[in-house]
């Protein structure tokens, strides 16, 4: 009789066990990172009696959750890489929002300031049309600085979030090195405790959005959580930690570094995926490169301007001041590891030919390496000076070791430091030092549309005469070295001549219209002081820039279209990205909840079916200890 009782009450407790667990899932239906947990019974085996062999009923094997360790990693997996997508595209679209369109951005500012030239250069002395090219100067300038300071505020808005993000990776690493401890110290021979194990998986969770992870696991119940590929954020019950540093070359900059013990390493930023990778690859990505193309443009403009206006003459009759105040040449900020004591600076040698880009400088034993660090590319020079995308690299004073490097950031600022120089309407120099005339027995009626200096050569004033043959062609008398060689040896030596189109010699440009006849002539002269009023030259000049190819073949005027294409190039490819990530992150957590997540029609059955076995099993013992009640009072 007594293993009758004890198959009832193994049955009672086998059964209640269930019951207990199916009260706990459903208490835990909304419970996040909660796995289901099941009950698994097995048999209590048996025992011989008179030649048979008799059951002995049940017993509680163990209490399992419902996990895929599978799914759960690719849940976390695809986290991690929704989390970076998402992060990327929140800033981006905040970086969007910066650079407004119409008669609010920079492009407006820009077409506003070189279109003002046109009313002085058709009117010199209009002293309220100088006024307004000096003011759409103070726009631009302003508007350079608006949006420099906004690139700031949400770089720093961006760091402070990499030092945040950065303290809550800390932080789930020491839970998660904690729960390891308790796990171990908890591991049972017949089970394991499933709720710990939830609480793990679910800090490794919050962790994966945050930076993506890898795990291994221990025989002893822990987990190894490794980032950056094999960096231990967590060994056992010991964690790491992530810290932010300033950079070592250039302090304004920030990174990564992983500590352990009294060792660390530098991350790549980008690689680390999460929010923290996706942050990171904005800092250094996005919104380097988009600070980099303002930069660029706010200094070939101050540039090209300062350029052009130096070559004018002043109501006064001085030479053309600068326009802008002229942008700084950058210093090279030297690698911590340099041997030598050479310092070196860039600074801008053609306008046109600018790259947004940084640069690194390397000094090798056979010379010097300019690396491009936009897209990587290496140009080698015997040393220094060298010339290479609009900009003069040049040592100061001296010597570099072989080893050195520098980095060059030849845009970071200058758009934050735009200011103009000019600020008195006389002070504009819209003169052109030279003047055309036609000669008396031209019969063609071709007409002068322009002239004005392009560059200042010191034959620039020279007295030179053109004179046109009978094909159409001219030649020249009086240029001075450096213009490009005739078209035609001759004799006599001539050029080709195209309606409308500039004759670029001696330094100046000169545009004629109409079809020419044999024998016409032009004499182009200095300009006499007293013609200055009534000379807007320079301010034609001016007002020619904005057809000026400079940013990679787009003119000066449409300099801020390209601006836009590249963020709005950058939005749309993150906006698909966050899109595609978001859509396998959902669908890969849908797949680990369905083997996981708790389903309450389920429990509810399961909750009858073990209630019905514990109402039987009751009734089970009843019938037992009736029995064995009726052959104790037998046995009297």
């Amino acid at each position: 009789m007594s293993s009758a009782l004890n198959i009832g009450s193994q049955a009672l407790t086998a059964n209640l066990s269930a019951l207990q667990v199916i009260g706990h899932n459903i208490a835990n239906v909304n419970t996040a990172g909660y796995s289901r947990q099941t009950v698994e019974m097995r048999s209590a085996g048996y025992q011989a009696m008179g030649g048979f062999f008799l059951g002995k009923g049940v017993e509680l094997g163990t209490v399992a959750r419902m996990h895929d360790a599978y799914l759960t990693r690719e849940a976390q997996l695809s986290s991690s890489v929704a989390s970076a997508d998402s992060e990327r595209l929140a800033r981006l679209a905040q970086l969007e929002n910066i650079f407004p369109t119409g008669e609010s951005g920079l492009g407006a500012a820009m077409n506003d300031l070189l279109n003002a030239w046109s009313d002085v250069a058709s009117s010199p002395t209009n002293m309220a049309a100088r006024s307004v090219v000096i003011g759409r100067g103070e726009e631009i300038a302003s508007r350079l600085r608006d949006t420099a300071g906004q690139l700031d505020i949400l770089n720093t808005s961006a760091r402070q979030q990499v030092g945040d993000t950065v303290n809550n990776i800390n932080r789930l690493a020491e839970d998660i090195a904690k729960i390891n401890q308790k796990i171990m110290e908890n591991q049972g021979s017949a089970g394991e405790p499933n709720d710990l194990l939830d609480q793990r998986d679910q800090l490794i969770g919050e962790l994966s959005k945050l930076v993506q992870v890898s795990t291994v696991n221990a025989d002893d119940g822990r987990i190894n959580v490794f980032v950056a590929g094999s960096q231990p954020l967590v060994l056992g019950s010991g964690a790491a930690r992530l810290a932010v540093v300033p950079d070592s070359t250039d302090g304004a900059q920030q990174r990564i570094q992983f500590q352990q013990g009294g060792s660390s390493m530098e991350l790549a930023g980008s690689a680390l995926g999460g929010e923290l990778g996706g942050v990171m690859q904005f800092i250094d990505e996005d919104l380097k490169d988009v600070t980099n193309q303002i930069g660029r443009m706010a200094l070939a403009l101050a540039t090209t301007v300062n350029t052009q206006h130096a070559l004018g003459v002043n109501l006064q009759g001085g030479t053309g001041e600068p326009f802008f105040v002229p942008p700084a040449d950058v210093a090279g900020l030297p690698v911590p590891t340099n041997t030598g004591n050479a310092a070196m600076h860039a600074e801008v040698s053609d306008p046109t030919a600018l790259q947004p880009s940084d640069y690194q400088v390397n000094f090798t034993a056979t010379g010097v390496d300019i690396v491009r660090l936009s897209d990587g590319q290496i140009s080698s020079f015997a040393g220094l000076p060298a010339e290479l995308d609009g900009l003069s690299f040049q040592i100061d004073s001296g010597a570099a070791a072989t080893g050195d490097g520098f980095l060059v950031r030849p845009f970071a600022a200058v758009a934050r430091n735009m200011q103009m120089a000019v600020s008195a309407a006389d002070r504009l120099a819209a003169a052109s030092p030279v003047m055309v005339a036609p000669g008396s027995g031209n019969t063609s009626g071709m007409g002068i549309v322009s002239l004005y200096p392009v560059e200042p050569s010191a034959n620039l004033t020279d007295p030179v005469t053109l004179t046109f043959l009978a094909d159409g062609s001219f030649t020249a008398t009086g240029l001075g070295p450096g213009n490009p060689p005739p078209d035609n040896v001759g004799p006599p030596a001539s050029y080709n001549y195209t309606p409308g189109q500039p004759i670029v010699l001696n330094g100046w440009s000169l545009t004629l219209r109409g079809n020419p006849s044999a024998g016409d002539s032009f004499a182009i002269t200095a300009a006499p002081s007293t013609n200055y009023g009534q000379n807007g030259g320079n301010a034609g000049g001016m007002l020619a820039l904005r057809d000026l190819a400079t940013f990679d073949g787009v003119s000066l005027a449409n300099g801020y279209s390209s601006v836009l294409s590249d963020i709005g190039t950058r939005v749309q490819g993150a906006q698909f990205a966050a899109s595609y990530s978001g859509q396998v992150a959902a669908s890969n957590e849908a797949a680990r909840a369905a083997v996981s997540g708790v389903n309450l029609d389920e429990e509810a059955a399961r909750l009858l079916q073990y209630q019905q076995a514990y109402q039987a099993a009751a009734k089970y013992m009843q019938i037992a200890q009736g029995t064995f009640d009726t052959l104790i009072q037998t046995m009297r």
